[in-house]
């Protein structure tokens, strides 16, 4: 049966979206491309009419990630208008943050298998992580000392690497710790 182009737009949709979230569960070396389309769907043999390869599908499911990532961001932001960075630290830097892997920072889910992908999915999360650097830069516009620059790369740097290392540890404990230290931190460097 012959699939319109509006329903095998929205289904190639549909690919992106389960891709974004599955591989930040599982990794891009994690799942196949059986398990991603049966996730989506569809059948294996349709992936091939919308997109060229596993990677092509990775680029644009990280882009789709980093893009809903950086709405959750903006969304904190846009909640607490008189507290921004605060705002983020509260949600990024959270238990929960840390636990739902599948839609949580693409970043701290996906940060080390991407810098071994290609140039397309690597360009997806420069983009990602400059989109993530303009919110922190503005959130701490105005501030004393370092450049806002590297202040925002500083900030970033420490949530993302708590984050990261809340989520490879069994002890909640530990994890809670980890989150708790770096939002003392990014606080610290900010007031700087």
């Amino acid at each position: 049966m012959r699939v319109s182009r509006v329903q095998a737009e929205e289904n190639r949709q549909t690919v992106i979206n389960v891709a974004s979230r599955l591989f930040r569960e599982h990794g891009f070396d994690g799942i196949g491309l059986k398990d991603l389309m049966k996730g989506a769907g569809l059948t294996q043999g349709a992936f091939y009419k919308q997109f060229a390869s596993k990677e092509d599908l990775a680029a644009q499911a990280s882009e789709r990630a980093l893009e809903s990532a950086s709405g959750r961001w903006s969304a904190a932001i846009a909640a607490s208008p008189q507290d921004p960075l605060g705002a983020v630290i509260a949600f990024y830097l959270s238990m929960g943050h840390r636990d739902e892997k599948m839609d949580g920072c693409p970043v701290a889910a996906l940060g080390s298998d991407a810098a071994r992908q290609g140039t397309d999915v690597k360009a997806a999360f420069e983009t990602g992580v400059t989109a993530y650097l303009e919110m922190v830069g503005n959130m701490i516009a105005g501030t004393v000392g370092q450049k806002t620059d590297d202040k925002a790369m500083a900030v970033l740097s420490t949530m993302v690497g708590a984050l990261l290392l809340s989520r490879v540890v069994n002890d909640p404990e530990l994890a809670q710790a980890f989150l708790n230290a770096a939002g003392q931190q990014v606080r610290e460097t900010v007031a700087r």
